[in-house]
């Protein structure tokens, strides 16, 4: 499905903006909380030092300098809390609780004369939780500060992207116009002028456009002109045969053509129009449309072509064919494709030969038999067999040339 690169490249700066605002916003989070813990470690060691100087000096415990540290000689007096963290091996921790307070725990040894003492100093530094009340008394202002900044950042981006992407957008217009552009019609876009990548692409995208507007109006004034001049000659060509060949009637063998070689330049001529209506064809296949149209009865015109053209004995034809086929393709090719592997039938089999047409599976299969006597010749099939192939790929059909038991077998597969 097609879609914009302007949405795309907004998509992408949005998204980068969010995660930069939200990878931002854990940062400042973990940052605070951090500072915090950092700030009351720095209290707790400060007063352990202190009363770790006092006692050297003085012998004795003094009291904390702050109210909100309390210090414990003995296990069994800490907060309950405190006292589950103390026995599973922390010297220092910090322990939330759900009722309120939240401790920090520092444990500090002294030197006696006795082997030493140990002391546990414990802050409940509920008070000084400032980041947890910060947002629950400004989080709403914060939030929608956040909200604020983000939906800017946004607004920010689709501009970006609008700005940066609307060159392309004018370009591409400019390509679709210039696609359905009669050829030999100028092409020059708006963008040409830039002097940066998109005025490069512009440049020769132009130029490409014009080389391919060129290239197709030489190739139709190509087709045009060659498929008169082939026409003509060929035609002058067959009729100065025919009348040879009464001449010869008339006037007898020796005041004509001999007869063997005047049916074989007929039969040369004949294959070289038909090979000629069939390339001008496959090159005119782009600009015929498809029609849909009865397979079947384009058969039986086919075939009775076939009998007035060539004198062939229809008594060995046989008929497997549905009552209606009807497909969507161009009728004119059809018709050639057809042309081509009924007569291909006929002058390989020769004039006694049996033919059948068949359809079955959704391909048609054309069989014919081949006399033992018949001789053999490379007339049209071989050689014709590229050509017959591509005018099936014109049509998006298949083709399969087989040779059978006693004859040959061509099966054309219609494909959607």
């Amino acid at each position: 499905m097609f879609r914009s690169i302007r949405h795309g490249l907004f998509a992408a700066l949005a998204g980068f903006t969010v995660l930069i605002c939200v990878g931002y916003t854990g940062l400042a989070l973990v940052i605070s909380y951090v500072t915090e813990d950092m700030l009351v470690d720095r209290l707790l060691a400060r007063e352990a030092d202190g009363i770790a100087v006092h006692f050297r000096q003085h012998g004795e415990i003094k009291p904390p300098g702050l109210t909100l540290i309390r210090v414990y000689r003995r296990v069994a007096d800490l907060p309950p809390e405190v006292e589950g963290a103390v026995m599973a091996g922390f010297k220092r921790a910090e322990i939330a609780t759900d009722t309120g307070p939240h401790y920090h725990l520092r444990t500090l040894d002294l030197r006696t004369s006795d082997g030493g003492q140990r002391l546990y100093l414990v802050a409940d530094v509920a008070p000084l939780l400032v980041v947890a009340k910060l947002f629950q008394e400004v989080g709403g202002l914060l939030t929608a500060v956040a909200l604020g900044l983000l939906a800017l950042a946004l607004l920010l981006a689709y501009l970006l992207s609008r700005r940066l992407v609307a060159p392309l957008q004018v370009l591409a217009q400019e390509v679709r116009a210039a696609s359905v552009a009669a050829p030999g019609t100028a092409v020059r876009f708006s963008a040409s002028d830039r002097r940066d990548e998109i005025g490069y692409l512009a440049d020769r995208l132009g130029a490409t456009i014009g080389d391919l507007h060129a290239a197709l109006q030489r190739e139709t004034d190509f087709t045009r002109d060659v498929g008169h001049e082939l026409r003509t000659p060929l035609t002058v060509m067959q009729n100065v045969l025919s009348r040879s060949a009464g001449a010869g009637a008339s006037a007898g063998a020796s005041a004509a053509i001999g007869s063997a070689d005047a049916e074989q330049l007929r039969e040369g001529v004949s294959e070289m129009r038909a090979t000629v209506d069939v390339l001008f064809a496959l090159a005119r296949a782009e600009h015929i449309a498809a029609e849909t149209f009865d397979l079947r009865a384009l058969i039986e015109e086919r075939l009775l072509r076939l009998i007035e053209d060539e004198g062939w004995d229809a008594a060995g034809l046989v008929l497997a064919l549905r009552e209606r086929l009807p497909v969507s393709r161009n009728r004119h090719l059809c018709s050639l494709l057809l042309d081509n592997c009924l007569r291909n039938a006929v002058f390989h089999g020769g004039a006694g030969c049996r033919l059948q047409l068949a359809c079955a599976d959704g391909a048609l299969a054309i069989v014919n038999t081949v006399a033992p006597q018949q001789a053999a010749s490379t007339h049209g099939f071989r050689h014709g067999q590229h050509l017959l192939r591509r005018i099936a790929a014109a049509m998006r059909w298949q083709i399969a040339f087989d040779a059978v038991e006693d004859g040959y077998r061509v099966t054309i597969t219609p494909t959607i």
